[in-house]
């Protein structure tokens, strides 16, 4: 049983390979890690890409957990996971297998080399803010509900690819 634990949330993405299965392979490993429960987890939306447009679409999804670890752990955890899964970082907005982010680290505000929170730019993402619309609508970013940020952005670009529940864990779907 973790103690004094927060409530943070990730985001999740990948297009090379087979994102669902290092998205569900990501959340398997977060949810494996004795500092980390996993409160809810959003639909998987397919996505165009944005920044670099020239390559597939995305998968995306968004997890609320709990965690004990600081959010520089937390990060080094997302960080670890994601080379494990076998992300190779190449070009920023580029094709990826797998990325995780942390989104927010409960109402903290962090600036520090490499570690920005809330995360930068997600108000302006419907790939963030719709998934996490649906794990935690009622949380305030930058001075408004995630359901309002969700609500304003063009959804033209994503669609809901599974919003079966427990899509993400393999076998129990």
């Amino acid at each position: 049983m973790m103690t004094k634990t927060i409530q943070a949330a990730l985001g999740l993405g990948g297009n090379l390979g087979d994102p669902k299965a290092q998205i569900q392979e990501a959340l398997l490993l977060l949810s494996a890690n004795e500092n980390i429960d996993i409160e809810a987890v959003s639909h998987l939306y397919k996505t165009a890409p944005w920044g670099n447009t020239d390559q597939p679409s995305f998968l995306n999804a968004c997890v609320l957990i709990s965690t004990n670890l600081s959010a520089r752990r937390l990060l080094e955890v997302c960080l670890a996971i994601e080379g494990e899964l076998g992300r190779v970082r190449l070009e920023r907005w580029g094709p990826r297998a797998i990325d995780l982010d942390v989104l927010f680290y409960a109402d903290v505000q962090v600036d520090e080399p490499g570690l920005e929170l809330p995360h930068p730019r997600m108000t302006e993402r419907a790939f963030v803010m719709v998934p996490l619309s649906d794990v935690v609508p009622d949380k305030i970013i930058e001075e408004n509900i995630v359901q309002f940020w969700a609500d304003r952005l063009s959804k033209d670009d994503i669609e809901v690819a599974d919003d079966t529940p427990l899509w993400w864990q393999k076998g129990k779907a």
